[in-house]
């Protein structure tokens, strides 16, 4: 049977079901497919996972309760549980060199959290039971364990800040990373835009924190792990790295030696969605000390593990150790550069200059006197999807922002190339150009904006005609 016909009545089929118990959900399903197929998807967290990953969610592993690990559950017949996330493991190892990891994370900052607490109970905790001459946290008095209490909550994480392009769970206030730990920032070099190094480990000099986070969801240059590596050991701290974003570059090997941090960090954590292309979802890989620690993240931070998306990871995983995934990766990176290239002989201001990496970050204020939100909704109206984004210093805030993301990881997988970025930058920068802040009784408005006639509806169309050559999901017909 053909794939096309396979693929079609899978879905067709499973939609059906749906549809029979909650009929607007199934339309939803449906309604979602259709807008990703009208839309120009620059989105740098997003992607499009195959059909043999999506597959792999819909199915009864959903209905297994597995707490603890691969051969140690708190639950009786975990038996084909243990072999999905034990193959997912032993792929993501495979895949990244790494000598443990763990696929349960179901987020991001899942992850980072399993982490943060693998860290703390290796360096903070675990010392302090052998001084006061205990081996379980339970086994402490009530005196000792507000003692472990108050000095687990009294220890410092160095990250990069939000708008260099760190992310919210790198010890940012509104997340629960930012009440965990005493939290101090790293930025960029005015005039480059660029880490400086120096200027990384003077503040960790100064600071002495226990961790040192490394890694990023809008730089759009490449990080020296070695020399992060380099920084954390002369002050004591562990380097941990969240290389969400650009995991897949990482499993392609498109970041290699000093710029993969596998090797290099104690700890890394990883989204399964982004450039990776799979499910969403995280993992955590470590070196052999933290791999007990790690293990722990049941009952530490997690609930029962999703065995459904384990073994989405592990399909997944499995398709981006294949050859054809690292040619992928190279092209992701090839496109980036085109698309900026694109924007910047069109005039606009894209932050460091440029981009290493699968993303870039466009000064929509200097380029085109908008704020990122104005930026965003005329580039949706556009049939182009992007989010704002704060840029170094951002005059705008982090609400409405001086910058949008573009990323080409979902393009990408669509089949565009060089050629087709170099018209994707021209819709993007023929659209903005006609879009000004709609007046506002002080002054023009941060949030609303007025686009030139028929600039969307072209754009639009524009949009269609490039997709029409790159459909996504084309052995999908759900009619």
């Amino acid at each position: 049977m053909p794939s096309s016909t396979r693929e079609s009545l899978a879905y067709r089929t499973a939609l059906s079901i749906i549809a029979d118990v909650d009929p607007v959900i199934a339309q939803a399903i449906a309604g979602e497919l259709d807008n990703q197929r009208r839309q120009l998807k620059l989105i740098a967290s997003e992607n499009y996972a195959s059909a043999a990953t999506l597959l792999a969610m819909g199915n009864w592993l959903s209905d297994k309760y597995a707490e603890g690990t691969v051969g140690h559950r708190f639950y009786a017949g975990c038996e084909v549980v243990d072999l999905v996330e034990a193959r997912a493991a032993e792929a993501a190892r495979q895949l990244f060199g790494a000598p443990h990891a763990y696929v349960q994370p179901h987020s991001g900052i899942d992850a980072n959290l399993v982490a943060y607490w693998a860290i703390l109970a290796r360096q903070v905790e675990a010392p302090t039971l052998a001084d006061l001459g205990v081996s379980h946290v339970n086994d402490l008095d009530e005196s000792g364990w507000e003692r472990l209490r108050h000095t687990l909550g009294n220890q410092r994480l160095l990250g990069m800040s939000l708008d260099a392009g760190g992310h919210l769970t790198h010890g940012f206030r509104p997340n629960i990373s930012g009440k965990m730990f005493h939290q101090r920032s790293y930025g960029t070099d005015p005039a480059t835009e660029r880490l400086d190094y120096t200027e990384v480990a003077r503040l960790a000099r100064e600071f002495r924190p226990l961790v040192i986070v490394a890694g990023y969801s809008a730089y759009p240059r490449r990080i020296d792990f070695a020399v992060m590596r380099q920084i954390a050991d002369e002050v004591g701290a562990t380097l941990m790295v969240d290389m969400a974003h650009f995991a897949g570059l990482v499993a392609g090997k498109v970041f290699v030696d000093d710029f993969d941090p596998v090797p290099h960090a104690q700890i890394v954590t990883t989204t399964t969605h982004k450039s990776l292309r799979g499910p969403r979802g995280g993992i955590v890989l470590c070196q052999p000390e933290l791999a007990e620690f790690v293990d722990k993240g049941t009952p530490m931070v997690l609930g029962g593990p999703m065995p459904h998306v384990m073994a989405a990871k592990a399909v997944a995983l499995a398709e981006a150790a294949r050859p054809e995934f690292a040619a992928y990766a190279y092209r992701i990176v090839d496109n980036a550069a085109a698309l900026a290239d694109g924007l910047q002989r069109r005039g606009a201001r894209l932050v460091t200059g440029g981009t290493d990496n699968h993303l870039i970050l466009l000064d929509v204020a200097t380029s085109f006197g908008l704020t990122g939100r104005q930026a965003e909704a005329a580039l949706l109206d556009g049939g182009v999807v992007t989010n704002r984004n704060a840029i170094p210093r951002d005059a705008n805030g982090a609400w409405y922002t001086s910058g949008i993301r573009l990323g080409t990881p979902a393009l990408t997988t669509l089949g565009l190339g060089v050629t087709e970025m170099d018209e994707v930058a021209d819709i993007i920068c023929s659209l903005l150009a006609a879009a000004s802040p709609a007046p506002a009784g002080s002054g023009p408005s941060k949030a609303r904006y007025e686009l030139a006639p028929d600039a969307a509806e072209a754009s639009r169309r524009r949009a269609a005609e490039l997709l029409a050559r790159f459909p996504l999901y084309p052995d999908i017909d759900l009619s």
